[in-house]
């Protein structure tokens, strides 16, 4: 069980609202009273704080992963390791899984153990975001000799050593460089010892280093405004701040929960998995104004690089809970605290080390979806359909025209559900939040080529409201030698499904130039001509096809989003593309044929 300290021991924020703020006194610390203008000018400023913190990381960045992609996330945290404020840039499985592997942390170094000047690195895939790719930079920050707060961040690094990243690993030793909690700087002096050792064990030092670099400096950027915030109102720390910011959350997702009615909710969806389909299960226990989550019943662990650490399990969790139930309240520790997550040890989305998990992210996405499943029995209003589920992850290394070898991650992504009342956003990552990189910016720092970048006609869901579409992309390798490619792909056999009525979108698919197809998430070596096509899933759709306003249908064809055939056959709209008008007598009488024709079937 994955559960979160409560400060019950610590001395409470004062009673809520006080009539006056005020700082220390020379007498010794006064009690910091705040009014609720000033937590709210406080509030506002910690936000902009962790957005410059995640700025300053982005605009240093050697990589378009974290410059371009934002595949990131920065925080701020109190003197005991609890979440308080997140940067808007990043996604819930580095954010969330941050704020909970902050105690591992802190277990291994106690804040009486830093110093100022002290920097904390690791990529513990259990501690941490779920794979050695990830590394987290944690930096204490000092007000003269006062641990004050914890500044920390977590980004993608395209190359960590260890075998070309692929699911075909059978042992996380074999996917990197594995880094427990040590010191990156000590007393502000780099080490060098670590540093030596990093360079002579990854592929591109440059990159590697050069965003390990910047990730410091983000925090460091970070800490100095924060210390700027305490010198202008005079506070000693941020506690009392936090501790209320933290408890009003808590309270808000509190009271959200208890207007989800009681019950047990299960769902079940069914995704690719590697040789075989993985089966994963959810229940959802909904008590007052807490929430139980079990994800017991999932498919044991796999020997393959897909497996989900319990800390990447439950980043996933909290934030599909609070998407859905209080999307408004703050994401950080008082969020979490109402939700408690099990899964048993060893099955998929509890993998236990040493299993390989650089794939992660093609099970672990699944999870949000996996949940509006089960909450789509309580609260139907505020659920989306299934969608493309995860990012597919294309990871490439070839020799380039210049004869260097280069490495080099494509992220692609598919279509969201549709929601109760809106479409699905189209060549969106839902949940990551990764953004797509511009075919300009990929070709400038890789071998690769994009011959065609377009949206995927007919592969949204169709329904009252229509899944998102995914995208078509067309690549080739700019080599002369033989170039690895290892496609980390998901639902090419099993489509995002359609809620309350509404269709499935269409699986993914992807050729080769050859015409063969490719359908597993194997590394694969391929001749230097040999181009490659991805046609990226569509999300499920939302209730009934044929409730679809006739006018938006027209627009999706006139769009180039849904085809003249798939309009007749999916919405029973008879569009006239030539005239760019809805024919709407054939539609009519093609609708009521439609719809006898349904209740015939299931009569």
């Amino acid at each position: 069980m994955t559960e979160h300290v409560r400060r019950d021991d610590r001395v409470r924020a004062p009673a809520w609202p006080p009539q006056s703020t005020g700082g220390g006194s020379e007498g010794g610390e006064a009690p910091l009273r705040l009014n609720s203008v000033t937590l709210e000018v406080v509030w506002s400023r910690l936000i902009a704080v962790v957005n410059e913190q995640a700025a300053a990381l982005m605009r240093t960045s050697f990589t378009p992963v974290v410059r371009e992609a934002g595949d990131l996330a920065a925080s701020l945290f109190d003197p005991n390791g609890l979440m308080v404020a997140q940067a808007v840039t990043g996604t819930p499985g580095h954010i969330n899984a941050i704020a909970t592997g902050m105690r591992h942390v802190l277990e291994t170094y106690p804040a009486a153990a830093l110093r100022p000047g002290d920097v904390l690195i690791t990529n513990d895939p259990w501690f941490t975001s779920g794979q050695l790719n990830d590394l987290t930079v944690v930096t204490p920050m000092f007000r003269g000799d006062r641990l004050v707060a914890f500044f920390a961040n977590c980004c993608h690094h395209y190359d960590i050593g260890g075998r070309i990243r692929s699911a075909e690993a059978r042992d996380v030793h074999e996917e990197g460089v594995y880094i427990p909690v040590l010191k990156l700087y000590e007393a502000g002096q780099p080490n060098e010892t670590f540093h030596r050792f990093l360079h002579a064990n990854v592929r591109h030092p440059d990159l590697t280093e050069g965003d390990l670099h910047a990730q410091v400096a983000g925090n460091d950027v970070g800490g100095r405004s924060l210390l700027r915030i305490l010198d202008e109102f005079g506070f000693d720390g941020i506690e009392p701040v936090a501790d209320e910011i933290i408890r009003r959350s808590e309270d808000a997702m509190r009271a959200s929960i208890r207007e989800v009615p009681d019950g047990c909710y299960e769902h079940e969806v069914t995704i690719d998995g590697y040789e075989e389909p993985l089966r994963l299960r959810v229940r959802l226990d909904v008590r007052g104004d807490e929430i139980l989550v079990d994800y017991a019943g999932s498919s044991p662990q796999s020997r393959y690089g897909i497996n989900v650490v319990l800390n990447y399990t439950h980043a996933y969790t909290t934030y599909a809970l609070k998407c859905a139930i209080c999307p408004d309240v703050p994401n950080n520790e008082g969020s979490f605290r109402p939700v408690r997550v099990t899964a048993p040890p060893g099955s998929i989305l509890n993998a236990q080390k040493p299993a390989p998990v650089s794939g992660r992210s093609t099970v672990g996405h699944f999870v949000p979806g996996l949940l509006m499943g089960a909450l789509a029995q309580a609260i139907p209003d505020r659920v989306i359909a299934e969608g493309s589920g995860s990012l597919w992850i294309i990871h490439t290394n070839a020799i380039n025209a210049r004869g260097q070898r280069r490495t080099y991650t494509m992220l692609p992504v598919g279509g969201t559900g549709a929601r109760p009342n809106k479409d699905g956003l189209s060549a969106t990552a839902f949940p990551s939040g990764v953004i797509g990189v511009s075919a300009e910016v990929v070709e400038s720092v890789s071998p690769l080529m994009i011959r065609r970048k377009e949206l995927r006609e007919d592969s949204g869901g169709p329904g009252k409201h229509r899944g998102g579409l995914g995208q078509t992309v067309e690549v080739r390798v700019r080599t002369r030698e033989p170039y690895i490619i290892a496609p980390m792909t998901e639902r090419l056999r099993h489509p995002a499904r359609g809620y309350f009525g509404g269709r499935d979108g269409a699986p993914g698919e992807v050729f080769l130039s050859t015409g063969e197809q490719i359908t597993s998430k194997q590394q694969l070596v391929l001749p230097p001509d040999t181009e490659i096509t991805f046609h990226l899933p569509g999300g499920g759709g939302c209730s009934d096809p044929l409730e679809r306003d006739l006018a938006a249908v027209l627009a999706d064809v006139l769009d180039g989003l849904v085809s003249v055939e798939r309009a007749r056959e999916d919405y029973g709209v008879v569009a006239d593309v030539a005239r760019g008008v809805v024919d709407q007598a054939a539609t009519g009488r093609l609708r009521n044929a439609m719809r006898t024709a349904r209740a015939a079937r299931d009569a």
